[in-house]
């Protein structure tokens, strides 16, 4: 009716085709119904040169789950015999995908969670380490988003067990539901749809008083907030060329990183509450949680052993293992794979894992060098130790005398005890920097006579310099070329100040009355 009263209006068809927004010809072919007293015609559906085809078409698209490529449609349109351009067959397909898509997307209503019910968990693949490549066990609280981070060497399910126990302790106390991935550690396997919980998982669950759940398979939007947490993760801990970081020399190392990064998430605002997440977690959310039992479970870790007092070692299937040796004297638990012994301790901050060694025979026990103290320098050397007066005055003498008494015993001479005496008296008379020096120097070059002792102090007294000839080196030396390692007392030997006239005649008088 606006067709013909535009036309009436301006007695033109361009005119009226102008004013109603359609063709010309349609207002001709209205004008002329009217004139002949007939019925307006209708406007007509023209078909596509792809409607034959076109269920084909959808199934494809609904196979592929809308992700079919045009090209690959129309090659297989052409086998059936279609006629059109590919031009025809994308300009149809892209209308039957992005109606599958408006179909089939999925509508996300925001959660609303309250404090202390949620806790999620997944995993990330972590760095290389000692050859070994590790697990990032990544856990966050729904409410504060609180992130937990925990290297993994595996994950078994005592290794998932200790980490969660962990994760417990770290927010000071266990939430109502748990949820995570489909894992054979959780769930056996799905009957109709319904998952079969791992026996162990279930009774995991009762002992900390809360309950296990697990999306739906290969379905990770269900737990989006800790899928971002590992990508958080792995972006900022795992080294990469994007931010820099060196590979991790030690396991050790790689747990210092995972609790720098907990500590710096943490105690950052988060973009969605505008809160800090420790806080929240202090606050509002920590009371909300049950408390975490004394006990963690155990019955996983594998065998109970105490750890040896005196020495970091335990047994294994007859064979020993050694562990860190701040554990001595304590209860550990010890369980083996097929290649690999694990060794847990359960501690104030729960299970942690403390060894991993290699399958070893009985007999060769399997140690690892930082598990014990650094040792002490020289500790095969024996340390000098007085046993009475004679050698307290001796030893009194300095570092010379000291090394002249090693020495001495490891050549073997004889009669040690009496040289010692005759040079503690000459100390009365020389002094006993001079006759400490002498005894250094007699060590040095293994003359450990007393005649030597009293030569060499002479020689020095005079100033004239001495040559022997050592015959075990067969070399000549010159006493002014005479080098004292590890001691300082003789450092400048040689160099003293001469002792007077009267001191050298008493070592002569000395001399005379031992012969």
């Amino acid at each position: 009716m606006e067709i013909l009263a535009a036309y009436d209006l301006t007695r033109s068809y361009r005119d009226a085709a102008k004013i109603c927004g359609v063709s010309h010809n349609t207002v001709r072919s209205y004008v002329k119904a009217r004139q002949e007293g007939v019925q307006a015609p209708v406007a007509r559906q023209r078909g596509r040169i792809t409607d034959p085809f076109l269920p084909q078409m959808k199934s494809l698209v609904e196979q592929s789950r809308g992700k079919i490529r045009g090209d690959v449609v129309h090659g297989k349109l052409v086998d059936l015999g279609y006629p059109g351009s590919i031009r025809t067959t994308r300009y149809v397909l892209a209308g039957l995908k992005s109606k599958y898509r408006a179909q089939n997307t999925r509508v996300h209503r925001p959660w609303t969670v309250e404090p202390g019910l949620w806790l999620q968990w997944d995993y990330g693949d972590g760095p290389v380490v000692d050859g070994a490549k590790t697990v990032l066990f990544v856990a966050w609280l729904a409410y504060s988003r609180f992130r937990i981070v925990i290297p993994l060497r595996d994950k078994t399910m005592p290794s998932v067990f200790a980490a969660l126990d962990r994760s417990f302790r770290l927010i000071g106390g266990v939430p109502t539901y748990i949820l995570t991935d489909n894992e054979k550690t959780v769930t056996v396997e799905h009957v109709a749809g319904v998952p079969v919980r791992n026996p162990q998982i279930v009774a995991f669950a009762r002992h900390y008083s809360t309950a296990v759940h697990t999306c739906m398979p290969a379905d990770p939007a269900s737990k989006g907030g800790v899928e971002n947490a590992v990508k958080i993760a792995k972006a900022d801990i795992v080294p990469k060329d994007t931010n820099l970081r060196p590979d991790y020399a030690s396991f050790a190392e790689l747990e210092a990183a995972c609790e720098a990064f907990m500590e710096d998430v943490n105690s950052k605002v988060h973009r969605a509450t505008l809160e800090i997440p420790q806080d929240m977690l202090r606050l509002i959310e920590q009371p909300k949680l049950h408390p975490v039992p004394a006990v963690p479970v155990t019955a996983s870790f594998g065998q109970v052993r105490q750890v040896p007092p005196n020495t970091p070692m335990v047994t294994y299937e007859h064979a020993r293992y050694s562990v860190p040796h701040t554990l001595m004297g304590q209860r550990l638990w010890v369980r083996g794979t097929d290649t690999e012994v694990i060794i847990v301790h359960v501690g104030e901050a729960g299970p942690v894992e403390v060894a991993r060694h290699p399958l070893t025979r009985p007999g060769v026990p399997a140690i690892i060098d930082a598990h014990f103290p650094p040792a002490n320098a020289g500790a095969l050397e024996r340390v000098i130790r007085p046993t009475n007066t004679a050698e307290e005055e001796f030893l009194a003498l300095g570092a010379g005398a000291a090394l002249w008494l090693k020495e001495a015993a490891a050549a073997g001479t004889n009669k040690i005890r009496h040289k010692m005496e005759r040079a503690a008296t000459m100390a009365k008379v020389m002094g006993a920097d001079v006759v400490d020096q002498g005894l250094g120097a007699a060590a040095v070059h293994h003359r450990f006579s007393h005649e030597d002792l009293v030569s060499i102090i002479t020689n020095t007294a005079t100033g004239q310099p001495q040559r022997t000839i050592s015959t075990t080196r067969h070399a000549v030396t010159d006493q002014g070329q005479w080098l004292s390692q590890g001691t300082s007392a003789w450092a400048n030997f040689g160099t003293t100040n001469t002792p007077t006239t009267s001191d050298a005649s008493d070592v002569a008088d000395l001399e005379g009355a031992t012969e």
